[in-house]
């Protein structure tokens, strides 16, 4: 059953632009690439420019544990300390049958 991820990251001011660019390489990397990954979508936050929200949706829960494993293993969110206000939050969801 396919899954959806939400993620919400809090840029430090003035870090907006840097997060939204290393989140659009990682996708552009790892996404593209990842068999189980269905595509992503980044929102902006109306009343706070600083918090980004991506929506993205897997093949399964496994697949996506393995695409972050590996992107963990290959540093590529390594840079995220330097941008993150505050620990980012992920919500794995699936619909209700």
């Amino acid at each position: 059953m396919t899954i959806k991820v939400i993620v919400e990251l809090h840029a430090k001011p003035g870090k907006r632009t840097e997060l939204k660019n290393l989140l659009e390489s990682v996708v552009a990397k790892y996404g593209s690439v990842q068999s189980g990954f269905l595509g992503s979508l980044q929102y902006e936050v109306i009343d706070n420019p600083d918090i980004l929200v991506e929506i993205a949706d897997w093949a399964s829960v496994e697949v996506r544990a393995a695409a972050m494993q590996q992107a963990m293993n290959d540093g590529a969110y390594a840079p995220l300390e330097d941008l993150l206000a505050a620990p980012f939050r992920a919500t794995v969801i699936r619909q209700l049958l």
